[in-house]
């Protein structure tokens, strides 16, 4: 953990003594009473934090906070929703490396399976944008929607003057060399078996541009990283 994320009701409880948190601050950390360590409010300010006491009950915290949250990010994300272990990965490291939002729709190609995981029905979600909050110094989570068909995901987008969307198939170039017309951007990765013809259809008709990678079929986790790096550097984000 790089920066320590609370909930802003948690500060007004004592934090458990099993909570990872707590393990780390003590274990990893090594703070003792009193000793300040980087902490911050999930969407709301960073700052630095410390416990003054420590009992059964576990540790009462304070917290000073120092640096307002960060603007939310230009870029959303679309993923065609893909197993539940491949979307914890993608949770985590979009969120790391910068997302306004993630939409994880339904295709046709997505076993709708998926959308009944306990990742998403229990709220497990959640947990894996905070660790890639934390990983990534940053209080700021992404939104998220998860289980929409497509369309309904593409007619519900903000107006976003690039829209890209990866493709291995019908690409007219690589994600490099796309124009980008500034602002609000949107990157689009198929599910893991790819995009069917209906489904590029729709894109194009919703003002997208098919790109690729290069020639090489990657895991979608692995294309959502290269995308958002490739993306990210273009816009000198």
């Amino acid at each position: 953990m790089n920066l320590i994320l609370f909930e802003p009701e948690e500060l007004g409880h004592p934090l458990p003594l099993k909570d990872p948190r707590a393990i780390h601050v003590i274990k990893v950390l090594r703070r003792a009473p009193g000793e300040p360590f980087d902490a911050g409010l999930i969407n709301g300010p960073r700052g630095k934090a410390c416990f003054h006491t420590r009992s059964d009950a576990g540790l009462e915290l304070e917290f000073t906070p120092a640096a307002a949250p960060a603007d939310s990010e230009p870029i959303t994300l679309l993923v065609g929703l893909p197993r539940p272990q491949t979307a914890r990965k993608i949770l985590q490291e979009a969120t790391s490396m910068g997302v306004r939002t993630i939409h994880f729709h339904l295709t046709a190609r997505a076993d709708p399976g998926y959308a009944r995981s306990t990742l998403w029905t229990s709220g497990e979600y959640r947990r894996h944008l905070i660790t890639g909050a934390e990983q990534a110094f940053t209080t700021r989570l992404p939104g998220l929607t998860h289980g929409r068909p497509l369309e309904e995901v593409l007619a519900a987008l903000d107006d976003a003057p690039t829209r890209l969307a990866l493709d291995n198939y019908e690409a007219a170039g690589p994600l490099f060399d796309a124009p980008l017309n500034g602002g609000q951007t949107v990157l689009a990765v198929g599910s893991e078996r790819g995009w069917v013809r209906a489904e590029r259809q729709a894109l194009v008709s919703a003002g997208f541009q098919l790109v690729h990678l290069g020639e090489r079929v990657l895991r979608t986790e692995t294309a959502v990283v290269a995308g958002l790096a490739i993306l990210r550097a273009r816009l000198g984000l």
